[in-house]
């Protein structure tokens, strides 16, 4: 391999290079991976003799992170925290949690002229990233989520740097919804009455949680917060997930929320902007497929409360995204990338079709999880 640079940033991703020593003669740095927020390269490393050695490099952004050094921050003490635990158990650290490549000056990460943060990782070989699950595959997700609470329950969460403020604030999110109707700026309420309905209808339930938390009936975790399955290295061999990826916004918060987001995307078989929302439906066999795993791999470590607030999180969750969708397509769709007019509403009512199934099965949703509680 040539070295293969994006043209504009190859001034910036020289200085980049410049800062680390790699093992070997380094061949290239390409474009990698499906994400749209950080700048991500694979870097590709050639010794004399044996395989070629790779590392992810990637750029930080500052949009979506304002404040990239306290991520770091996160970053660096979660993944040191795994670790150790790792190791404890008798696993493999370079394998089983993300770790870091110092700097030529012995720092965990490098900021570049322009201010952007830069850190350096390992490439966990041997694995894939998939992008759509398989009932097998959702439940070795489901496993390495809850794997993931239950290794980080003594860490002190208090002390996590909130990477997105509110990210998970349903009560903040209804407001921003309020506030939206009330500018109306496009003039587009006349015409969505039933879907301002629904989430009117539902404002006391986004207090649900957060009540719970300011009650301490509901712990603060460490939570990954984007519980989807292509956060999850599965391992070609044993086809389990190895490695749970995608830190950045990892900090402090709810278990049922990262059970609950898993359940949004998952338990279902529709296209997240499904416009015949008679193929949108919850499924419940595929909720117990996860809640399942979710509750293995957590190993007893929940609480009964959170034991009972699980199924919440599936609603609280799919709800939130609704009414962030809608928020957004009152505003004028700003924050979601859409590829026709009404596609944020088209993404809404899936959601808020989910949330009806679930309510209507929520009895079954906890009799789930009661039968594979520990």
């Amino acid at each position: 391999m040539s070295q293969i640079y994006i043209p504009d940033e190859s001034p910036i991703l020289s200085e980049v290079l410049g800062a680390y020593d790699f093992p070997a003669t380094l061949l290239g740095a390409v474009r990698y991976g499906q994400g749209h927020i950080n700048d991500t390269f694979c870097l590709v490393c050639q010794p004399q003799e044996g395989d070629a050695i790779r590392f992810i490099l990637q750029g930080l952004s500052t949009a979506a992170f304002p404040h990239p050094e306290e991520l770091m921050e996160n970053f660096i003490g979660i993944t040191s925290y795994l670790r150790d635990k790792v190791i404890a158990a008798g696993g493999d650290p370079l394998r089983e949690t993300l770790s870091l490549v110092k700097t030529r000056d012995g720092k965990d990460f490098y900021t570049d002229s322009n201010g952007k943060v830069w850190r350096l990782t390992p490439f966990i070989e041997n694995t894939d990233c998939f992008q759509s699950a398989t009932p097998e595959l959702f439940e070795a997700s489901a496993r390495s989520f809850g794997r993931f609470q239950y290794m980080l329950q003594g860490y002190p969460a208090e002390t996590l740097h909130e990477t997105i403020v509110n990210f998970h604030n349903t009560e903040d999110r209804f407001a921003k919804f309020e506030a939206a109707l009330a500018a109306d700026k496009l003039d587009r309420a006349k015409d969505i009455a039933d879907e301002i309905k629904f989430v009117m209808d539902r404002k006391a339930d986004c207090s649900v949680a957060l009540q719970a938390l300011r009650e301490g009936k509901l712990p603060l975790r460490v939570t990954h917060n984007d519980t989807k399955l292509n956060n999850i290295l599965i391992d070609r061999d044993s086809h389990e997930g190895i490695c749970v990826i995608d830190l950045d916004t990892t900090m402090p918060g709810l278990s049922i929320n990262d059970f609950g987001d898993s359940i949004r995307f998952g338990a279902n078989h529709s296209k997240e902007d499904e416009k015949d929302l008679s193929k949108v439906n919850f499924d419940i066999e595929l909720y117990e497929v996860y809640a399942r795993g979710f509750l293995e791999g957590a190993q007893g470590s929940l609480t009964p409360a959170e034991l009972e607030y699980l199924p919440w999180g599936a609603r609280l969750m799919t709800l939130e995204c609704g009414i962030r969708f809608l928020t957004d397509y009152l505003d004028g769709d700003h924050y979601f990338r859409i590829h026709r007019p009404e596609h944020n509403l088209d993404r809404c009512r899936t959601q808020f079709k989910l949330v009806r199934d679930m309510e209507e099965q929520f009895d079954a949703m906890a009799a789930v999880i009661r039968k594979y509680a520990k």
